[in-house]
């Protein structure tokens, strides 16, 4: 019972300690799991293990084989999760530079790295290509840590968030189908019945797979599972299809769990935003147990296998040959300069789907007496190490170096994605500046995906904010909803992260009625409060310009707008393009060639000057 408390406790704290600390939890799991395992042996009174997964007869957590059956389980409900969230329409939008790196670019580090492992290690060429299946995955747990605090150009950024999400569950497939024609091959030899066997693991595992899927879906949908229980219900049927579909053909159960969730994953599946929550805080906590006793279960003799000069040079290929090979090719005739594609080239770290199943498949194919075999955990957990701990450490000072930091960050997230903001944002975009809506409302979210905006539903209570790479870009935090509460909670929570060229919310109605003592510099407007934004954009939804020749006319502009209750200023517009928020007015340098911008009832342009004229007697000074 200590032991299986002390795994849970170990696998937790090393989760608080990545999240601390910006590393991918992988890291201090593994280094925890060796600690307590056969680490432990050099320094324990008696010479064992501090935890022992298995059974030896004298200590261990699990007899005979029933580690193996919970790691199974384990690696089949974390592959459903990554299942859940490859989507289709992803795959068809992203650019072609990272459609490439998961087809061209995951051929050549498979082909590549069998290769290696072959000749290096002179390994069965069976066991060589499982190898290289399994560590073509990097997946978003390595990468996104790794790149939390770095500041990179948004393609860049773009392209490895995605090549990480994306290769994630098809790398699993590959390994699983890989795996899959070994189990067969080797029972029967290079046969036809192979063939046969091979063709009803990948019939039946995708049949129940997509089975599966859509009883679950139509059971959902038509209300026969309650709301409370619909997660249990579907974490219960993962593994009842994982089971059922090993039983009828053995080993097609995770490519049954896979298929599954890919289909979930594509449908219109109504609490499916759920249903990836409850699987991601599955997933941590068997990602704690599983990795601190899977690295807990690799023997001292295992790790003298790999400790030498031919893993050295078979990481030197991995790492330093077939990563840019596989990124250069893929990026031919893109739009990613020289020094965009080495920093993509040197970051690459390995995942939890490549350790989970290289443990899972390699205690499989030991017992069945495969030449070989126990190479493929070591050597796997080798690449994963290596390469989280050299990314990890140098992935800043590489990008510094090959000079794919931002060097300003402009990009805009609005908080509140109301028809106000969607108006706001669409004129932003359209003068080429990266702006980013998120609402906890679906549907507002869906009109302003409607008008090309980059949008996505995010609560401001929740902590994944901050993990969306795709935000590295953004340096304004506009809170823009009808609720104070959520505008102060928006600029107090995020604005470290996201306002670093300023924060800014729309004042409160109470505000509003003493404007005359307002100075609060984070204001978005000093004269209107959400009620009037909303009365405006609903009564005249279009954004206008006035140009502006000097300071002295952009402020009497500006006074007769702020004065009219059918239009809003919003910014002003120089002639480079670049827009100021008018929060303060006096303080902003005017050019000629400038334009004021507003919301609201277009104006008569000649009227507007005139006016300003005859406030100034007939002329407009400078």
């Amino acid at each position: 019972m200590v032991e299986l408390a002390g795994i849970i406790i170990l696998g937790i704290l090393a989760q608080w300690v990545a999240w601390k600390f910006k590393i991918p939890a992988i890291l201090p799991l593994i280094l925890i799991g060796l600690l307590v395992g056969p680490l432990s042996t050099f320094f324990s009174e008696d010479g064992n293990q501090w935890i022992q997964p298995i059974w030896t007869g004298k200590n261990g957590l699990f007899p005979g084989e029933n580690l193996f059956y919970f790691v199974s389980l384990a690696v089949g409900i974390i592959l459903f999760e990554g299942g859940l969230t490859l989507k289709r329409e992803e795959i068809s939008k992203v650019g072609s530079a990272i459609g490439k790196l998961i087809s061209i670019g995951a051929a050549i580090t498979f082909i590549g790295a069998g290769v290696a492992a072959h000749y290096v290690f002179g390994l069965d060429w069976r066991i060589s290509f499982l190898f290289s299946a399994l560590i073509i995955v990097t997946g978003p747990t390595v990468i996104t840590p790794i790149l939390r605090n770095i500041p990179l150009k948004k393609d860049v950024a773009a392209v490895l968030r995605w090549e990480g999400i994306l290769i994630d569950p098809i790398g699993a497939l590959v390994a699983v189908l890989v795996y899959e024609f070994i189990s067969v091959e080797g029972d029967s030899g290079y046969t036809k019945q192979a063939l046969l066997d091979f063709g009803k693991i990948v019939l039946i595992g995708m049949t129940f797979g997509v089975s599966a899927g859509y009883a679950l879906y139509i059971a959902i949908k038509k209300k026969l599972i309650p709301h409370y229980l619909s997660n249990v219900v579907s974490l219960s049927l993962v593994m009842a299809v994982f089971v059922a579909s090993d039983l009828l053909a053995h080993e097609s159960g995770l490519l049954a769990v896979v298929v599954m969730g890919m289909f979930l994953g594509n449908s219109d599946l109504p609490n499916l935003k759920e249903l990836l929550y409850f699987k991601e805080s599955l997933s941590v906590l068997l990602v704690s147990i599983l990795f601190i006793l899977l690295s807990a279960n690799i023997s001292v003799d295992d790790l003298l296998l790999v400790i030498n000069y031919k893993t050295a040079i078979l990481l030197a290929i991995i790492i330093f040959i077939l990563r840019p090979l596989s990124v250069l090719a893929s990026t031919i005739g893109s739009s990613l300069k020289t020094n965009e594609k080495l920093f993509i080239s040197w970051v690459g770290p390995r995942g939890i789907v490549a350790a989970g199943i290289s443990s899972l498949f390699g205690t499989k194919l030991v017992s069945k007496g495969v030449v070989g075999a126990e190479y493929i955990t070591p050597l796997v957990f080798a690449v994963v190490l290596i390469t989280v701990i050299m990314n990890a450490t140098t992935a800043r000072i590489m990008a510094d170096w090959l000079g794919v930091f931002l060097k300003k960050s402009e990009g805009i997230l609005m908080v509140g994605a109301s028809k106000v903001s969607r108006l706001i944002a669409t004129y932003l975009h359209k003068n080429k500046r990266h702006v980013v809506l998120i609402d906890s409302n679906q549907l507002n979210i869906n009109r302003a995906k409607e008008l090309g905006l980059e949008a996505f539903t995010a609560n401001i209570y929740a902590d994944d904010l901050t993990d969306n790479i795709e935000l590295n870009d953004v340096g304004y935090l506009l809170a823009m909803t009808g609720s104070d509460e959520i505008n102060r909670q928006a600029i107090n929570r995020f604005g470290r992260y996201f306002g670093e060229n300023g924060t800014f919310r729309l004042m409160t109605s109470e505000e509003m009625r003493n404007r005359k003592n307002l100075a609060a510099k984070e204001l978005f407007s000093y004269t209107h409060d959400y009620t009037r934004f909303t009365q405006v954009a609903q009564d005249f939804p279009s954004i206008q310009e006035i140009p502006v020749e000097n300071h002295n006319q952009f402020l009497r502009i500006l006074n007769i707008i702020g004065e009219n209750p059918d239009a809003i200023p919003l910014f002003l517009k120089h002639d480079n393009g670049h827009l100021d928020l008018l929060n303060s007015p006096p303080e902003l340098e005017v050019e000629a060639g400038s334009s004021l911008v507003y919301l609201g009832k277009p104006m008569d342009f000649e009227d507007v000057v005139n006016a300003t004229r005859d406030k100034n007697g007939g002329k407009d000074s400078n």
